[in-house]
């Protein structure tokens, strides 16, 4: 049980939040005062060892030929997904950054639930993590040393990847209403982090951006005239860009690098891919090995596509699942199966859900000295580059899912002991 004495120190973590101006202080204490959890969550070297040989895995399926030659449609058949016929070359050189390998730990292991191909809080978790640093925290800290520079340098790299050596001189942080997303304030953060390293940054609605007659490029207004933009963050959840052409277009003529991109989701976060990396038989036709296919057997809960013709099936073992749509995200319309509702159920079953056999999320009992106890619920997030895991950061919560609303809850530090 955490008690008041091993709460992370809310003054250090004022402090730092204060340290990004009256503006920014304002807008996290004002917007969203659950953003950062009062407590760590503490896992074993042994849970931790589990969630790299699991991602290791993903890693190394994810890149048999196989895969890319068997990925699933886009929604509506906008973009699909055949990297041979619709992907452009370019993008299949970045490789996407700011992955979230999202876990529950519980008794039986780590069980990956979902990968998120344009994962938020990495900067969040930053900040979160330096404000604590020297306030004795048990364990070690799950994140490599200098964070922010690894940040900055996975977004050089992924335009290195397409431009070689030229300078990355301009990005655009692009979501639909920025200042009006829950995590704004991480934007800012980033935009100064990324102009202290010299790159001029812009945070925008994707319809600012512009493409200019005549010339490749992506552009946007500035106090300075039109700016090209060399590279996009992209916190779309749009997935498939068929509601932005203009950055549709970019990302096929190769005329921005975007980053995650169509094709990145379609090979890490769509939820169907869940359901071909827990059939063994897919694997091995895959050419994947007995240790990955054991690994992701083991981290990974039975996934399978919904079909309506086991209706009845899927009736009596819904208690067994949670259901969720295979390009969701933010756990919009997902259902926990044993909550479900008839009138629901039915429409699960008109087609677009993935099952998962329910994984109980880890659980941490916290008390202060004037409080009874209070159960909070907690899923573990990996963020990866390239395979690598850059950080590991948990989130507090209450209730079916992750939601930044919940007092005592929010972005917590990961410790590892042993």
């Amino acid at each position: 049980m955490i008690n008041g004495a091993e709460q992370l120190d809310r003054a250090a973590l004022q402090r730092a939040i204060q340290a990004q101006g009256d503006a920014w202080h304002d807008l996290v204490t004002g917007r969203c005062p659950h953003l950062f959890a009062a407590y760590p969550v503490l896992i074993t070297a042994a849970q931790m060892r589990q969630m790299r040989e699991v991602i290791g895995a993903v890693e190394r399926v994810v890149g048999l030929p196989g895969w890319r030659e068997n990925l699933f449609p886009m929604p509506q058949g906008v973009l699909p997904y055949a990297p041979t016929i619709h992907t452009p070359d370019h993008a299949m050189h970045t490789k996407g950054v700011f992955f979230g390998y999202d876990f529950h730990l519980n008794s039986d292991g780590a069980h990956l639930i979902e990968i998120n191909s344009n994962a938020g809080g990495g900067f969040l978790n930053v900040l979160l993590l330096d404000s604590q640093r020297d306030t004795g925290l048990p364990g070690k800290e799950a994140a490599v040393e200098n964070l922010e520079q690894t940040f900055i340098e996975m977004f050089r790299n992924e335009w290195r990847l397409v431009h070689g050596d030229a300078p990355l001189d301009s990005i655009a942080i692009v979501d639909e209403q920025p200042e009006a997303q829950y995590l704004y304030p991480e934007f800012l953060l980033a935009k100064n982090l990324f102009e202290r390293a010299g790159i001029e940054t812009f945070i925008a609605d994707p319809s600012a951006l512009q493409a200019r007659d005549g010339n490749l490029g992506l552009y946007i207004e500035s106090t300075e005239g039109q700016q090209k933009i060399d590279l996009v963050y992209n916190r779309l959840t749009d997935f498939s860009l068929q509601h932005h052409p203009v950055l549709r277009q970019a990302y096929l003529e190769g005329s921005a690098v975007l980053t995650p991109d169509p094709a990145h989701y379609a090979q890490y976060a769509d939820k169907r891919n869940l359901a071909r990396l827990t059939d063994a038989g897919v694997l091995r036709a895959l050419g994947a090995s007995e240790a990955d296919i054991a690994a992701l057997l083991a981290g990974i809960p039975q996934t399978r596509q919904v079909d309506a013709a086991d209706h009845e099936q899927w009736w009596q073992e819904r208690k067994q699942w949670f259901f969720k749509p295979h390009s969701g995200y933010g756990s919009k319309g997902a259902y926990r199966g044993a909550n479900l509702t008839r009138r629901v159920f039915d429409e699960i079953m008109q087609g677009g859900y993935v099952a998962q056999r329910m994984a109980a999320p880890g659980e941490l009992i916290v008390r202060t000295d004037d409080a009874e106890p209070v159960a909070l619920k907690h899923d573990v997030r990996c963020y990866v580059y390239d395979g690598q895991v850059q950080l590991v950061a948990a989130r507090l919560y209450q209730g079916q899912t992750t939601n930044f609303r919940t007092p005592g809850g929010g972005f917590a530090p990961v410790r590892v002991v042993e």
